[in-house]
């Protein structure tokens, strides 16, 4: 697993060992920045079940302005400090906010700006947290009607988003899905 484009092109991620950090893979986080384009630049990016930090730190390397990642493993927390440091190197403390705690808990904490973009990519078997995140990530004021969000499941589970949000796009990629959810309203993906 590698950073794909940008700054950091090139450079290895580690993941924790074990099975409860399932990483996307280089060919779907390369498919999914292509169709985001431009509009990570100077974005404000939010990762709710980092992993590895991959998503993130690709946006910090094709020019997003801040991250937030959460994870509630230690060895996700790790692994996500290691990674940063090798892709944001002296910017780290300045681009990027670790939270070592679950999603609920890193949305009751934020304190800053809206986000541009949020990835949910939680364990498959946690099919409630995609509506509860946006759920109180909207209620708390962190997202905006130009927020995308970016959620990640297996290919054969539906997810249930809340009544006032919309699927604009749906990708399949193997065993695996990716949805792009906006406030009912938007219509460009």
């Amino acid at each position: 697993m590698r950073i794909i484009s940008g700054t950091a092109r090139g450079r290895i991620l580690t993941a924790p060992a074990g099975e409860e950090t399932r990483p996307t893979a280089d060919k779907i986080r390369g498919a999914l920045f292509n169709i985001l384009g431009s509009r990570v630049y100077d974005a404000e990016v939010l990762d709710l079940f980092g992993g590895t930090g991959a998503l993130t730190l690709e946006a910090l390397s094709r020019g997003a302005a801040h991250g937030v990642i959460s994870d509630s493993s230690r060895e996700a927390v790790k692994a996500i400090t290691k990674n940063a440091e090798a892709v944001l190197k002296t910017e780290k403390d300045a681009r990027l906010k670790i939270y070592p705690t679950g999603y609920r808990s890193a949305i009751d904490a934020w304190q800053g700006k809206p986000f541009d973009l949020v990835f949910l990519d939680p364990p498959y078997r946690m099919l409630e947290a995609y509506a509860d995140a946006i759920t109180r990530l909207e209620k708390r004021g962190l997202i905006t009607d130009d927020t995308l969000i970016i959620a990640e499941r297996a290919r054969e589970k539906e997810i249930v988003i809340p009544d006032n949000f919309e699927r604009v796009d749906v990708r399949f990629y193997g065993v695996t899905a990716i949805e792009f959810i906006r406030r009912i309203g938007r219509q460009e993906a």
